[in-house]
């Protein structure tokens, strides 16, 4: 009995708001569920298809979501020769990925664990802010919320985006102010 042929992987190659960062959005999944960021090789060694990327020449750091993969890259790498290697990567490995496979994260708590008002601030968070960062190729993670200060950290295309801690911020602070407490500071870690 012969093996057909895995079918080739269609991938869209698209900029984000952060000029070191592209999205390649791919024509099948990459994660069933959740979102998954690898900042170094050794976060990505469990992971063939994360692991593999670091191997191109200038990427910095991984991140899956859904049907997309962003890739960071470093400022001074050759963009034509990253985006390339990149795609040929996602091309040898999408056939042995496994999108059932989510990043182990130990200080990730279950929501059903967080206090009511982290619970209502990642309510306001998944309504207004995170599919905007999420279609930008990025995400955000809540690190701790006390005395009225919520430290937040970028993921993704986000983690070195110039307007992430400009823009996005201010904004992610005015959202949480009218919808949760006016006295809240918000703060990239």
């Amino acid at each position: 009995m012969s093996q057909s042929p895995v079918s080739e992987v269609f991938i869209r190659v698209q900029s984000t708001p952060n000029p070191n960062a592209w999205k390649f959005v791919l024509d099948r999944p990459v994660l069933s569920e959740g979102k998954a960021t690898y900042a170094s090789p050794d976060e990505a060694k469990q992971n063939i298809l994360a692991s593999s990327l670091f191997d191109v020449a200038g990427v910095k750091q991984v991140h899956f979501f859904q049907n997309v993969i962003t890739v960071t890259h470093s400022f001074d790498g050759e963009s034509d020769e990253i985006q390339k290697n990149v795609c040929a990567v996602i091309q040898t490995r999408m056939p042995v990925h496994n999108p059932n496979q989510t990043k182990v994260d130990e200080k990730k708590m279950a929501r059903e664990s967080l206090s009511d008002d982290l619970r209502k601030i990642e309510e306001v968070l998944d309504r207004t802010i995170r599919p905007g960062l999420q279609g930008d190729g990025g995400d955000l993670t809540v690190v701790k919320y006390e005395d009225d200060q919520l430290y937040v950290h970028y993921e993704g295309a986000c983690g070195t985006c110039p307007s992430s801690t400009s823009g996005t911020l201010m904004a992610i602070e005015g959202i949480l102010r009218d919808e949760f407490n006016p006295k809240i500071e918000v703060f990239p870690v």
